[in-house]
């Protein structure tokens, strides 16, 4: 902590800015899932969006979000944290809100690719901030805490969207999801905005990027080099592949494939992800920086092992007919998938200098996206609607098993690199 600051004080701001960025982030993901409750009924209203359209609107989102992302990513290391994020929140909920009055399904898309504008500005630069609240061997259980709120508000988004669009129609759920942003917007501008890098010593790895970062303009080459953070990030592509393709279609899989009702499956499906979530989230954080003292590498092993292990047993959800089989077994594969949130987070943020964390967030933002939720979408789309929706779902496993190999990978190298290099 810098030099005469009550250390009470800070650890209460810390405390109370994780608490207020997980609470902004849940909200984040309630109003980004909303739309996956709705698919069966935006398929019969006038609007008349197709399985193709259906994934199109989350792509058209995932790919403002993440041409965005480096914009606010460059004004995160440079300007002030806080009125950004409040002013991404405002952006998103009025962008949700709107889409309860789209005409046409072009004006639905519209409305759901501003959201992205406001969702970059929080997502990239929300984890430099808390990088900076907590010391490196506590960012596992942080980021892990933070990033449950991923699970739980996209299960709230399920669950909420599911019941207005019930009871009130689907333009009620955007009405209803979008207004209480305006009032975590207000909140947001309280948070302390800390000075970057107070919680980092400079050690060897640090130093080495801070030399090689230099200016501003040359810090995305710096990550281009940095052979851990791209290994990360590539397998987290794939991982988001999977999530996102998930997200979007697995509601629709029940309620076409399984036969359960739209109650059912929004209920069913968003209890299994706050629990799976909230559990797996924790545990991962917590072992991940248990095994911190025995290697570097303990947030990328977790990861990478947690996710081989869900490939299969994600598999075995999609095929069993039995609903005890594919119940539990989904169960168990989201569970394995939530442990690896918060590790590789922490471990995103740990292999860069803390002046390129939110470029380093961004720059991870952009292609997650590009190469994982922005084509999974849509190939799912078409595969159903050229296919089934049986077949089409199937891709989701191999992405799993893809970024477990490629985060495995990782870990290895980084053990046998630390092995040739000297110690810091």
């Amino acid at each position: 902590m810098a030099q005469g600051a009550p250390v009470v004080d800070s650890a209460r701001l810390a405390r109370t800015g994780l608490f207020v960025l997980t609470c902004i982030n849940l909200f984040n993901y309630v109003d980004r899932y909303v739309v996956a409750a709705l698919g069966e009924s935006l398929r019969h209203s006038p609007l008349h969006v197709s399985d193709t359209q259906f994934g199109l609107l989350t792509s058209g989102f995932i790919v403002v979000y993440m041409l965005a992302a480096p914009v606010f990513g460059t004004l995160g290391d440079t300007g002030s944290r806080t009125r950004l994020i409040a002013a991404g929140i405002f952006i998103w909920s009025v962008a949700t809100a709107l889409g309860g009055l789209a005409w046409s399904f072009v004006s639905l898309l519209g409305a759901r690719a501003l959201v992205g504008i406001g969702e970059a500005a929080y997502g990239t630069i929300s984890p430099s901030l808390l990088a900076d609240y907590f010391p490196r061997r506590y960012r596992g259980r942080v980021f892990s805490i933070f990033f449950a709120a991923i699970p739980v508000g996209t299960a709230l988004g399920y669950v909420v969207g599911g019941l207005l669009d019930v009871h009130f129609g689907w333009r009620s759920a955007f009405f209803f999801v979008g207004a209480p942003g305006l009032v975590l917007a207000a909140l947001s501008l309280r948070l302390y905005d800390p000075p970057r890098g107070i919680q980092d010593p400079t050690d060897a790895l640090g130093a080495s990027h801070r030399l090689r970062g230099g200016a501003a303009r040359a810090a995305y080459a710096t990550l281009a080099r940095n052979r851990p953070y791209v290994l990360t990030v590539l397998g987290y592509a794939a991982y988001t592949f999977a999530l996102g393709g998930m997200a979007v279609f697995l509601p629709k899989f029940l309620m076409r494939i399984r036969g359960l009702t739209e109650s059912m499956t929004t209920v069913g499906s968003g209890l299994v992800l706050v629990a799976t979530g909230l559990v797996g989230t924790t545990v991962g954080g917590w072992v991940a920086d248990r095994l911190l003292a025995r290697t570097r590498q303990a947030y990328l092993w977790v990861s990478g092992v947690a996710t081989l292990v869900a490939a299969p047993v994600g598999l075995v959800a999609l095929l069993a007919p039995s609903p005890v089989v594919y119940w539990t077994a989904l169960v168990l594969a989201e569970l394995l998938l939530f442990s690896s949130t918060g590790p590789i987070n922490s471990a995103i943020v740990n292999l860069v200098a803390p002046e390129m964390r939110a470029s380093a967030v961004a720059v991870s933002i952009l292609m997650i996206h590009v190469l994982g939720d922005v084509p999974s979408p849509t190939i799912l789309g078409a595969i159903s609607d050229a296919s089934t929706l049986a077949r089409a779902v199937l891709i989701i496993p191999a992405a799993i098993l893809l970024g477990g190999v490629i985060w495995t990978y990782g870990a290895w190298r980084g053990e046998r690199m630390a092995g040739v290099e000297p110690s810091p």
